[in-house]
């Protein structure tokens, strides 16, 4: 019943925001980067650059905004996910472990090999820091078969935990502000689930489905959260980036973006008040790309609500 009930909050919204043209924005094109599946992006707020990839060309991509400085790295391998260390290096998990780039040099050094060595098909997806610097990041098969990666907890000492068994497409994870809820999005199950979260020892609990994405917008992706503990999904074959508020289940706002799969977003900004969204050109059809030519490009919009600091790989304490 909780279920059909959250359904139907969700198809409710959905109608009243096409009812309410003003609560749909339009991103406009940052780099037409023409990323076959670009990803993970994240707000470095030391170095005022986003950080994101195209995981299908082993890329590592840097935009700093404010010198229009863009550069694209070869990892010599699929990514998943990236995210910003205290020491100033960069952290990426890839096809054969959890590395450390250097910005100085732009060597990889790898600090840990990738825990499914039983699952050699399966690659890192999607993934970010909680507020004590663990990386949390998940597997999913490169096959496509449900049900055969896992949620890992990267811990500073070296050590992986499993922390969410049997997912399939493990995407969207982000921490609200007081540290105690986690929100995580596994695509297929067309959800967002909740966790009781503890700081100190990274243990997660009574999951609680909170948010049911409807099929017609498309299947939740990557994730980001906002200073008012809102979540912004983009949605694969949905058009955009949705707002919804993870205590009612509603649909709040939608940012419509000219390309069929977006695939994340992250708060930057001097003042973290820009949203930059990331797209692919995969699983378009040659008929899309001609509609939707941007489709893989960057983009971004002002999303009159500011965004939070991203936890950074060693990080402790409250920001």
């Amino acid at each position: 019943m909780k279920y059909f009930l959250l359904l139907s909050i969700s198809m409710l919204s959905v109608a009243i925001i096409s009812a309410q043209s003003e609560k749909v924005k339009t991103a406009q094109l940052v780099l037409d980067a023409k990323t076959s599946l670009g990803e993970g992006a994240i707000w470095d707020a030391h170095y005022g650059e986003l950080l994101w990839l195209d995981i299908e060309q082993n890329k590592l991509n840097i935009y700093n905004p404010a010198v229009g400085y863009s550069v694209s790295k070869n990892l010599g391998q699929m990514p998943g996910t990236v995210v910003p260390a205290v020491n100033g290096s960069i952290v990426i998990a890839l096809k054969s472990g959890i590395y450390s780039f250097s910005r100085k040099d732009s060597i990889l050094r790898k600090m840990k090999s990738f825990p499914g060595i039983d699952k050699p098909a399966n690659r890192f997806n999607d993934g970010k820091c909680d507020p004590a610097g663990r990386l949390w990041v998940g597997t999913m098969s490169l096959k496509g078969e449900a049900h055969q990666g896992k949620l890992y907890m990267f811990d500073l000492d070296g050590s992986f935990q499993v922390k969410v068994d049997s997912t399939s497409t493990s995407n969207g994870i982000v921490w609200n502000s007081n540290h105690k809820k986690m929100y995580y999005i596994d695509t297929p199950c067309s959800c967002v689930m909740q966790y009781n979260f503890d700081e100190t020892s990274g243990k997660i609990d009574s999951a609680k489905l909170v948010i049911r994405i409807p099929v017609e917008l498309g299947y939740p992706d990557g994730m980001t959260i906002d200073s008012e503990d809102k979540l912004w999904i983009a949605h694969w074959g949905g058009f955009g980036v949705y707002r919804w508020d993870p205590l009612t289940g509603k649909l709040l706002e939608k940012i419509k973006v000219p390309a069929k799969n977006v695939t994340s977003c992250a708060f930057g900004g001097a003042k973290l008040e820009v949203l930059y969204i990331t797209t692919a050109r995969k699983g378009n059809s040659e008929e899309e790309l001609k509609e939707f030519p941007l489709s893989g490009g960057l983009f971004k919009i002002n999303a009159g609500v500011k965004g939070v600091i991203a936890n950074y790989f060693g990080e402790s304490g409250k920001k």
